[in-house]
């Protein structure tokens, strides 16, 4: 006999601020007290309850059961119920950690120093708890979609973006992060132990199917790459209907390498008129593609003439393979052109796995952990000196988030019980 398959199992954690632990004691003796704070700081927060699909969330919630965390020294957890669908909500107090013994103070200087680079080790250190306990921590921030957090967090999903690929080491082995980013947020960062074009349509159709739900009707407009064959092909798969453009400034950090043999003066001065090439044609408000062929003619004759033939044509047989990427950027006023934020986020993302080395266990949880490092690059507000200093990403994307501290919003973005509201319908 077949076995049924087991329904996907929510989970509804809600963490609540209740402002201080004098306040959560005080309404843990008063039911109805205790559930209306929840409904209102619910209320405050714009947020809905994950309910069951079933519901139409006209119920009301009432007190179910509760349990002792005896790892905290007994403290009592609440769970609250809809009247209606039967779900169940537990309410996780702002001063606890889900599955975790340390105060959320202790995880948020340590995690801060992870972001900032540091090693686990040294980061144990400063939070006086052990690596393995702050690897964990990462990982079960990780469970949580960042396309989930992200749109409770007041961004829609991204009609353009940048597509690429980060090559990094896992021991002897050499794997791949497939990333999608729009602005300054990371919306999916893979794992993939193969570079080929299923694997990566595996990896970034994990961020599809976590949009469709949000969005049944979501479509990618324009996606732009560094030309990588399997990056493009697992767009050109996922998202059909998409613009494909290949980066300007890949592009002009090329060119200098079809020149071997050349001075480097000479290809200096190449790439400068190339770049003033490229610069021009985005500035056209008009026939920006017919302007683009019509230079690169141009510039292909031009470069015949100070460097040769055989430069010439290897050049003129690259731009051939590559202009229908950049007539794809030049179509579309609203395309990206450059993948300059992608690759600092790569940057980023590199130096804290170099320090992970949890990352490194061939049986460790690579997915959560990226995962975990995503949430913690998009929430963590920038250094003082920063161009955005004091907001994070989501915040400089538009986004909204819960309360003025990167710590809380991440323990209730990233707890699973909450939905966003829909926003009202314009007139």
């Amino acid at each position: 006999m077949g076995h049924a398959a087991k329904p996907i199992r929510h989970n509804r954690t809600l963490t609540v601020d209740f402002h201080d632990e004098a306040t959560y004691f005080g309404l843990l003796a008063h039911t109805n007290a205790f559930v209306e704070f929840v409904l209102a700081f619910l209320l405050a927060l714009g947020f809905q309850l994950l309910h069951k699909a079933s519901c139409s969330e006209g119920g009301c919630l009432t007190r179910h059961s509760h349990y002792a965390r005896v790892r905290l020294g007994g403290l009592t957890i609440w769970r609250i119920q809809c009247t209606t669908c039967k779900a169940v909500f537990t309410v996780l107090p702002h001063f606890v950690l889900r599955y975790h013994k340390m105060r959320p103070e202790v995880a948020r200087d340590a995690l801060l120093a992870t972001h900032g680079g540091l090693s686990l080790a040294w980061c144990a250190v400063i939070g006086n708890i052990s690596p393995m306990a702050l690897s964990r921590v990462i990982c079960a921030l990780g469970q949580q979609s960042l396309v989930s957090v992200l749109t409770q967090g007041g961004l829609s999903l991204p009609v353009y973006l940048l597509a690429d690929e980060k090559h990094s080491p896992c021991l002897t082995e050499r794997v791949y992060l497939p990333t999608i980013v729009r602005g300054r947020v990371l919306w999916p960062l893979g794992y993939s132990a193969s570079k080929s074009a299923v694997a990566f349509t595996e990896s970034s159709g994990v961020f599809q199917r976590a949009a469709l739900p949000h969005e049944p009707s979501y479509q990618v407009r324009g996606a732009l790459t560094d030309g990588f064959d399997s990056t493009t092909k697992s767009m050109r798969t996922l998202f059909p209907r998409a613009r494909l453009g290949l980066c300007l400034r890949h592009a002009l950090n090329k060119l200098p390498d079809k020149l071997s043999g050349v001075s480097a003066s000479v290809r200096q001065g190449l790439r400068s008129t190339f770049h003033a090439l490229l610069h021009r044609c985005r500035q056209r408000t008009s026939l920006r593609g017919v302007a683009l062929g019509q230079r690169l003619r141009r510039f292909v004759d031009h470069l015949t003439a100070t460097v040769g033939e055989e430069h010439g044509e290897r050049v003129r047989n690259w731009l051939q393979e590559k202009k229908a990427g950049w007539y794809a950027v030049l179509a579309d006023p609203q395309m990206p052109a450059r993948s300059t934020v992608l690759d600092q986020a790569h940057n980023a993302i590199d130096r804290k796995l170099f320090a992970m080395k949890g990352f490194h266990h061939p049986g460790g949880s690579q997915a959560a952990l990226l995962t975990g490092l995503a949430h913690l690059y998009n929430l963590i507000p920038y250094q003082r000196r920063a161009l955005h200093a004091g907001t994070c990403g989501v915040e400089v994307e538009g986004g909204r988030l819960p309360t003025s501290a990167w710590m809380l919003n991440l323990q209730i973005l990233t707890s699973g019980g909450y939905q966003c509201t829909p926003e009202p319908p314009h007139h």
